[in-house]
């Protein structure tokens, strides 16, 4: 059977109560059933304010939004990859993990990954540095969905460092999911053939969810959400609106017509 997966673009403000009623709405406006849906990075949440990261990171807040989507994948009868959220470093109180929850479609928390990649970068007009407040996850997490789907987790950053995607594969992933918030320069310049090459080189599934547009606290984000297929092909695409993409994954697809998989030296 085939897997009917989507994506979520948002645009997500300071607000975390409007952000998840907009993820709500948009999904029940969404009337077609779906197996596995993926929000983006920083779902909940965007803002400068540590103060405001800090309240919505901390144990009461954090599983209020756990709470409400375990409440969405189970109405929904979907597996929920909740792009990511905040939750406090407990060994670092002043920082956060960047942490990507995935929900079965009963509800059940299953598995959760931390950014392990952080983003440092001088772009000129931009600069950022993710790791002032940011812990760095220490290992890649993937979620089984049944005997033939096997999905890896990542968020953003990740994407630039084949090397991750490559330990999924090996471990059998034939879908990654990639929750972002690119910026707009380096999103015009990279987003699209850095999916496509983990796609292609990994001969796997990749699902793209993105932020999109002007954010309250300023920043603007590149949108552009995918899904793409082992092959390289774009199955679907939402580039500067909020909304929802969805496709049909297909076994057959993963049968490997270029077999670089089995050709790897190292």
């Amino acid at each position: 059977m085939p897997l009917k997966v989507a994506c979520m673009q948002l645009c997500s403000s300071d607000d975390v109560a409007k952000n998840l009623q907009r993820i709500t709405q948009l999904l029940a406006n969404h009337d077609q059933p779906l197996d596995v849906l993926l929000l983006p990075e920083n779902a909940t949440l965007i803002t400068r304010s540590h103060a405001l990261k800090q309240h919505h990171a901390q144990p009461c807040e954090y599983n209020k939004i756990l709470q409400h989507f375990s409440n969405l994948a189970k109405i929904n009868q979907c597996w929920l990859v909740a792009g990511s959220i905040l939750i406090q470093d407990m060994k670092n109180p002043d920082k956060f993990f960047n942490h990507s929850p995935v929900f079965s479609p009963e509800g059940k928390l299953i598995a959760a990954y931390n950014k392990m990649h952080l983003f440092d970068v001088d772009l000129g007009d931009e600069s950022w540095q993710e790791s002032k407040h940011i812990s760095a996850g220490e290992a890649p997490e993937m979620v089984t969905l049944n005997k033939q789907w096997k999905v890896g987790l990542s968020i953003c950053y990740d994407l630039r460092f084949p090397e991750l995607y490559r330990q999924y594969s090996a471990q059998g992933c034939n879908i990654f999911t990639v929750p972002a918030a690119f910026t707009v320069p380096t999103g015009q310049a990279h987003w699209e053939i850095l999916l496509k090459a983990r796609a292609i080189e990994n001969q796997a599934y990749v699902l793209a969810a993105g932020q999109v547009g002007q954010h309250t606290d300023g920043r603007k984000t590149y949108g552009h959400s995918q899904i793409i297929s082992p092959w390289g092909e774009t199955l679907a695409e939402i580039e500067n609106d909020e909304g929802i993409i969805s496709a049909h994954l297909i076994l057959d697809d993963l049968k490997q017509r270029m077999p670089v998989l089995q050709h790897r030296r190292i």
